[in-house]
């Protein structure tokens, strides 16, 4: 890759620093002091990854893949800690009923509770791509992944570093390193792409560099349907565009530090939203707008630093945001988090962000703090998505009388097993029924407009009752928990006005059955 000259101010407007350290009216704690998951995977009941499995060590790509195929289920928990240099010479294809791996990339595809983190010296994944696929509750850690390509040899991952598609739920990428040599002429794309129907994925304390494009939010103007991305304390140097290009959904992005930007960076377009808060951007061009189309986006912004900074005029296809910054929309965020100063933000990403950097974080005043609970990352601390123990005795509220709303609603949920439905919870029928692929797992009633629902109705199948244990009943729409408890049966909550309601099963004495997810208004 060719070195990149640093952008003067002569080219066009020069902007420096506007407006000062601006807090948001949420309950703010420090969430990353413990290291812990941070962000919208903190949301849609949270991200733990392999929490709670078994923890297996491996240095080759066919390790990995072989440490997934061997797990009893496609869902059962697993850490694999990683070291030395991962390539395309010892990553193939390894089969089992618990994956669908595949040679020359590291496939995570159709399962879920994995945690992936690198130990000891380092774990380089060289040349060779992260693939995310039909799947959820994933956590990649403390990795190096460099030089994936899409063209020339080897390829791997269509030269996405880190790419995501197809359904993905809920997958936490903190402290990893990803680095190209070039831009799409040298056969590289980009280093984190997320498209196809990802959501509640968040990126934090990462080093993404020396690429012509940083990653994107959905493939073409018509991919609008992947939302609820985080974007935090992450350092952004040599990137041509794409830090990150977002086409519809919400992203949160703040407390990053951008230099050495050379064509565009915050690219939100097709009806994105973005809320960029406490960001420092160096030397860099047209920051933050709409580019390369006539399909707007919107940003809200506060407390950001323009060091630097220059701005192209404006034009039909091309809307930067500045030479005077301001918001051109509001963007509520669900969970509690803690803003750097953005004057220190440089100095506390280059301490924190990237591999081998002792997953250290910011302890919310740009001090860098280590986590608590060893290198394998801990559970998420009070305000997380932390499961909660069941309450004693089930629900013991009365069906409710009224008309039943899913009835006349769709439902979705995690993966489920073999020869089961959806619709079968919302069919008035107790003899069909969904059940998730393994023990724990979610189920949606979605509707096409905001309904009010204040009570719910678990109906478990005959010959599977008594099996359901701990659960959470959540906002499909924000992540919200609304309940928890113990046990199926009528769950009452305060009358909440969404889309969606999830009832999620984070605990069981056998594979659940659930005949009826009844809803109802009061």
């Amino acid at each position: 890759m060719k070195p990149r000259a640093a952008l003067g101010i002569g080219t066009a407007v020069a902007v420096t620093a506007i407006g000062g350290v601006l807090a948001v009216a949420l309950p703010m704690q420090a969430n990353a002091a413990t290291g812990g998951v941070t962000g919208f995977a903190t949301q849609n009941g949270g991200t733990t990854g392999g929490a709670g499995g078994a923890t297996v060590t491996a240095s080759t790509g066919t390790a990995i893949h072989a440490a997934l195929c061997n797990r009893a289920s496609s869902s059962t928990p697993i850490i694999i800690q990683v070291s030395g240099t991962i390539n395309h010479g010892n990553t193939t294809k390894v089969s089992g009923d618990s994956c669908n791996t595949a040679a020359g990339v590291i496939e995570l595809k159709q399962i879920s509770n994995v945690t992936i983190i690198g130990v000891g010296s380092g774990a380089v994944f060289d040349q060779l791509g992260i693939h995310i696929r039909d799947s959820s509750n994933i956590i990649i850690q403390n990795v190096t992944v460099r030089n994936v390509k899409k063209s020339g040899s080897p390829t791997s991952n269509g030269g996405d570093a880190i790419g995501m598609e197809s359904t993905v739920r809920n997958v936490w990428v903190d402290h990893v390193t990803l680095e190209a040599s070039g831009g799409e002429s040298e056969g590289f794309d980009g280093l984190f792409d997320l498209k196809d129907d990802v959501e509640y994925v968040t990126l934090s304390y990462s080093i993404l560099r020396n690429s012509g494009r940083g990653g994107l939010i959905g493939s073409s103007e018509s991919d609008t349907g992947n939302n609820y991305i985080t974007f935090h304390h992450n350092a952004y140097s040599n990137i041509d565009s794409r830090t990150p290009l977002l086409r519809g959904g919400t992203a949160h992005i703040y407390n990053n530090s951008y230099t050495s930007l050379i064509e565009s960076g915050i690219n939100s377009r097709a009806g994105a939203k973005a809320k960029v808060d406490n960001n420092h951007f160096k030397n860099s061009k047209d920051v933050l707008g709409t580019f390369y189309t006539t399909e707007a986006g919107y940003w809200q912004v506060s407390g950001n630093i323009f060091d630097n900074v220059t701005w192209s005029a404006a034009s039909s296809d091309h809307k930067p945001a500045g030479p005077n910054v301001t918001s051109t929309t509001t963007v509520s965020i669900p969970y509690s988090y803690t803003l750097d100063g953005a004057s220190c933000v440089p100095n506390i990403v280059a301490q924190t962000a990237g591999a081998n950097k002792g997953l250290q974080v910011s302890n919310g005043n740009c001090v860098p703090t280590s986590p608590t609970g060893g290198p394998v990352t801990p559970p998420p601390t009070t305000g997380g998505p932390t499961t909660p123990p069941p309450t004693t005795g089930g629900p013991t509220t009365p069906p409710p009388s009224g008309t039943n709303l899913s009835l006349a609603g769709g439902a979705d949920g995690s993966s489920k097993a073999s020869g089961t439905s959806y619709g079968n919870v919302m069919d008035g029928d107790l003899a069909t029924y969904w059940s998730p692929s393994g023990s724990t797992g979610s189920i949606s009633v979605k509707w096409s407009s905001a309904t009010s629902v204040s009570r719910i109705v678990i109906r478990e199948a005959s010959g599977a009752t008594g099996l359901i244990g701990a659960y959470r009943v959540l906002n499909g729409d924000t992540g919200a928990v609304l309940t928890t408890g113990s046990g199926a049966g009528a769950i009452t909550f305060g009358a909440t006005s969404a889309k969606k309601i999830t009832f999620e099963i984070t605990g069981a004495s056998g594979t659940p059955r659930v005949a009826e997810f009844e809803t109802y208004a009061s």
